[in-house]
């Protein structure tokens, strides 16, 4: 099952990149007079426009004291579909809005169907929009100015909904420099999970302001996962292939 969850936890991190002339964001001078309306105004200016990117990405997975580093290679159609290959193509997976698909040579196995695993392995439900803009430090639910109100502390705006929903909470803090999202969290409070996405460092790519730290935090009880993502070499609008077929022979499992 840990393989799994190796396996799971890639497919989360194909549509977040970086780029060979990015550059680090560095801090500037803060705003912290900005009402609702305003910021999520500011916010929106930065979400990232592309077609197609390909790239790599170091993922560190931690969980009961285990740690394991590895790096693959991905390609993504933004809002259609992210392919991704391990070293050797080991392990191969396809992504749709539709399905998640993957296939392991270690075993001779292979997945396909629904965000339903990965939804419950974080802990909240998850679909290829909501894992896209995850990565991309986006808002994984919709933000209204209407809906959300605004609080600020000595480095962050506070955002969250006028009513809380009843089965779980949403918070997000955002960055009063660039106006991205610092963190976001969905807390289950009856069921003791918690998820956290973390923006360690964002940086500038092709004109445009994306992650290029970020850590997840999943627990649940007292069992916490954690995903740190580090990402490297992107190239944006290319024309890209994204050839996948299972093997034949591969025994299929179930999630």
């Amino acid at each position: 099952m840990n393989k799994l969850k190796y396996i799971v936890f890639t497919l989360l991190a194909f549509l977040v990149f970086n780029c060979k002339s990015s550059k680090t964001i560095a801090g500037g001078e803060a705003n912290l007079n900005l009402n609702a309306k305003q910021l999520l105004k500011e916010n929106a200016k930065s979400t990232p426009d592309f077609k197609t990117l390909q790239s790599r990405l170091k993922i560190t997975y931690a969980q009961d004291d285990k740690v394991q580093s590895y790096t693959v290679n991905f390609r993504a159609k933004k809002d259609e579909v992210i392919w991704i290959s391990a070293t050797f193509s080991v392990v191969k997976a396809l992504v749709t809005p539709e399905k998640v698909s993957f296939y392991n040579k270690l075993d001779n196995t292979y997945f396909e169907g629904d965000y339903k695993y990965l939804s419950d392995l974080l802990g909240t439900e998850l679909d290829f929009q909501k894992v896209q803009n995850l990565l991309l430090g986006e808002a994984i639910f919709p933000l209204n100015s209407n809906a959300y109100e605004v609080s600020v502390n000595d480095t962050s705006y506070i955002l969250q909904p006028k009513q809380q929903r009843e089965l779980f909470e949403i918070f997000f803090l955002l960055d009063p420099v660039h106006f991205k999202i610092k963190s976001q969290q969905v807390s289950q409070p009856k069921a003791l999970r918690h998820l956290q996405i973390d923006y360690l460092t964002y940086q500038e790519v092709e004109k445009q302001t994306l992650p290029e730290n970020i850590k997840v935090i999943a627990v649940e009880a007292n069992k916490e996962t954690i995903i740190e993502l580090e990402f490297k070499g992107v190239t944006l609008n290319e024309d890209l292939s994204f050839p996948y077929k299972i093997p034949s022979g591969f025994k299929e499992i179930k999630l």
